[in-house]
């Protein structure tokens, strides 16, 4: 079979042959060889950055180092400065990957990839969706993702949605009638799977229960349905299965590293230490033992261009007890460490607990599709939503009371009911937002 995704890689001198079979190695070793390869892994790149990149010598504040644990967490805000100071020497701009992250942690940052790391993480993201039988060389992906909307930008991403086998569905409009377009696509084509942004995901299954059809049988090539970049609540993802009649797959990624983590075939998280370290850190960056909530923290084990060693990337979360350094598992993504409600009483609480209280009320009748929280004073929050009726004042109540009895009483909101919501230029939708 002709590949031709993977010639545009290679094409683009990302040596993806010689990247999967170093993986393919990698995922080989036992527990203990494994236990090996992440020392030796972390050693290299740390001794790599010291003696190669004079931004990471002087966050380090030496070229030599004793103990990992003394080596500095990396901040988004370290990241704030021209990505020509931070590149490794004899790294070029015009010779790496270049990015940009989306900004939604609130500290947007361009980064950049070796050629080699960069064929890694597509090793990586071609062994996970193997495991639910896709092909990136012959499956057709259904894309619900945003597209840059100027000339040149838009003609690029549709000329790689081409090469990588894919239809993108534009976000940016999820009305009915744009709905309704994309229901006839899935009648018209053989797609084999579904990835995209979550938010987007579940307002066409909530499209698709309007209508009572389940989109497998009148698309039966249909395989599975991964989500991604947005959180994916249980009775959600219950929906998606229901209307769309494959499995769901949750994923968790960060365009500057790669999957962290990936739902198995079994159901669970299971985090990528392959080309990854994960560590879950206290607010002291002390190690924490598996099963208990800290910050995510992040080493990219082969990226030479660019220093992402004890990486912050904003998230919460916990290793499930059962983990090992081959096969740890996310047991939990509790939220970004910047989405969080500071409450009069003093009292912290994730931003994310307000919409999930929020959302087990206002979705009861299916009236409403879509809403967001913006904190904008210590005790009033504005609630944004899209619905076809107002709120009534009975579901009102019953989300004052039910946020009195989960988070604290006496907290002001104002709700608006929208057309549509505004999405980041990417098309991503954030669900809670403090402007404090």
């Amino acid at each position: 079979m002709f590949k031709l995704f993977n010639l545009t890689l290679q094409l683009n001198r990302f040596p993806i042959k010689n990247a999967q079979v170093e993986f393919n190695k990698i995922i080989s070793l036992s527990e203990k060889e494994h236990q090996l390869f992440i020392e030796n892994k972390k050693e290299e790149i740390v001794c790599f950055h010291l003696q190669n990149n004079t931004f990471y010598q002087e966050l380090v504040g030496s070229t030599i180092y004793r103990n990992w644990e003394d080596l500095p967490v990396l901040t988004k805000k370290n990241l704030q400065k021209p990505l020509q100071q931070r590149l490794s020497a004899r790294f070029l701009i015009n010779k790496v990957f270049v990015n940009k992250t989306s900004g939604s942690s609130g500290d947007p940052f361009i980064f950049a990839k070796d050629k080699y790391a960069h064929a890694m993480t597509w090793a990586s993201i071609i062994y996970r969706f193997g495991w639910y039988g896709i092909d990136f060389n012959s499956s057709y992906q259904a894309r619900f993702y945003g597209i840059p909307l100027d000339f040149i930008g838009n003609a690029k991403e549709r000329l790689k949605d081409f090469l990588s086998n894919r239809y993108r569905f534009t976000i940016f409009d999820l009305s009915d009638e744009f709905l309704e377009k994309f229901l006839q696509k899935f009648r018209n084509k053989k797609f084999d799977y579904i990835n995209g942004y979550t938010s987007s995901i579940v307002l066409f299954a909530k499209f698709l229960q309007s209508k009572n059809i389940v989109l497998a049988t009148i698309c039966p090539t249909l395989k599975v349905c991964m989500v991604t970049s947005e959180m994916l609540f249980e009775d959600d993802k219950i929906l998606l299965e229901k209307q769309f009649g494959i499995p769901i797959v949750n994923e968790y990624g960060a365009s500057e590293l790669d999957l962290i983590a990936f739902q198995n075939t079994n159901g669970e998280w299971q985090v990528n230490s392959e080309t990854l370290f994960v560590e879950i850190l206290d607010d002291d960056d002390k190690v924490l033992p598996y099963g208990k909530e800290g910050r995510i923290v992040i080493t990219s084990l082969f990226n030479k261009a660019h220093p992402f060693i004890r990486y912050d990337i904003g998230d919460i979360g916990i290793l499930d007890e059962k983990s090992t350094l081959k096969k740890p598992i996310l047991k939990q993504l509790i939220g970004r460490t910047n989405d969080v409600a500071i409450l009069p009483s003093g009292k912290k609480s994730p931003g994310l607990t307000f919409y999930y209280v929020t959302k087990s009320i206002i979705e009861d009748d299916g009236n409403v599709k879509e809403f967001i929280i913006i904190q904008t004073k210590t005790d009033t929050f504005e609630i944004d939503y899209v619905s076809e009726l107002e709120l009534t004042s009975l579901q009102i109540k019953k989300i004052e009371d039910a946020i009195s009895l989960y988070l604290e009483p006496n907290l002001k909101f104002n709700f608006t009911r929208k057309l549509f919501l505004e999405r980041s230029n990417r098309g991503k939708l954030k669900q809670f937002k403090s402007m404090l």
